[in-house]
């Protein structure tokens, strides 16, 4: 049977998590169909709350139980990760209480998930050969970086050598080129050592394998 599973993201250049709900269940021999709604392109967007979103793409399935999974992406920002698994799961139960979720909580913002792979920050900077310090945190140190986004931006600057309008360029890239490392994110990579993300895979693989 083919689980089918809705995926709710912060951003657009967050939907590349799909991919590795999609090559986490392929892992465990399941089929997964993921959806990512387009909520922004509602005549009455949903605002940043869980619950809007969820009931905004419920509306948009061809009925209320379209899902046997949902998996919720929600950056802790400044407030602890149980604070946001206690209102994804509120959301839930107030919009679907039979449907299975995940919640995704990186701390602090999902950049500190993609902090840890050099080669790959090297390679979407276009300069995959480079030798320049790159300035990262060790994994121990991602989770409690004050602005993970601010580190990506630059280390992908440094990565790339490059220097006036040609540096200028690729920062106007940097939505794309973030959503590209999500889609190289190795997931049994440095990201492993995250506490946040552990929680997520281990989550969404009991999730699969209850799914019937």
């Amino acid at each position: 049977m083919t689980i089918r599973a809705l995926y709710l993201c912060e951003g657009s250049s967050d939907t590349g998590l799909r991919f590795h709900i999609e090559g986490i269940a392929g892992d465990l021999g399941r089929q997964i169909l993921v959806t990512v709604p387009d909520l922004n392109r509602l005549p009455n967007k949903p605002g940043p709350g869980v619950e809007g979103k969820l009931r905004a793409a419920q509306q948009l399935s061809d009925h209320g139980h379209a899902y046997d999974l949902v998996v919720i992406h929600r950056d802790s920002d400044r407030e602890p990760p149980d604070h946001r698994r206690s209102e994804i799961a509120e959301a839930v139960a107030a919009v679907s209480p039979d449907l299975a979720h995940v919640p995704a909580i990186p701390v602090r913002m999902l950049e500190a998930w993609l902090l840890l792979d050099q080669s790959a920050i090297r390679e979407v900077a276009g300069n995959p050969n480079g030798r320049m310090a790159l300035d990262l945190p060790k994994p121990a140190k991602a989770e409690s970086a004050a602005d993970p986004k601010a580190l990506l931006k630059q280390a992908i600057a440094t990565a790339s050598g490059e220097r006036g309008r040609g540096l200028q360029k690729l920062q106007t890239r940097f939505s794309a080129n973030r959503a590209r490392l999500l889609q190289m994110l190795d997931r049994e990579g440095p990201v492993r050592q995250l506490a946040s993300w552990r929680s997520f895979t281990d989550d969404l693989r009991e999730a699969v394998e209850n799914s019937h």
